[in-house]
């Protein structure tokens, strides 16, 4: 089950479990679409991954199983602002 993480790990950005704006890799590497655009050229940082939008999770399934409210924020070089 993905975990439908709460933020970009780029710009800190909130993408809640419902946002068409998320995108993920394989790995579940969590980024918005504007950076995703604008600053990664597709590809996951981490892994070099394809990132794909995440899928949303129907609510009443969301409220079985919530979504993460871990957040994660790394330093790449390409979000640098």
């Amino acid at each position: 089950m993905l975990a439908l993480r709460p933020n970009c790990e780029c710009c800190d950005r909130d993408l809640p479990a419902d946002s068409p704006l998320a995108r993920i890799c394989t790995f579940e590497c969590t980024f918005c679409a504007d950076c995703v655009e604008t600053r990664l050229g597709g590809a996951c940082p981490n892994c070099g991954g394809e990132l794909v939008r995440r899928p949303i999770r129907p609510e009443g399934a969301l409220a079985r199983f919530p979504a993460s409210t871990e957040r994660v924020l790394k330093p790449h070089k390409a979000c640098a602002a």
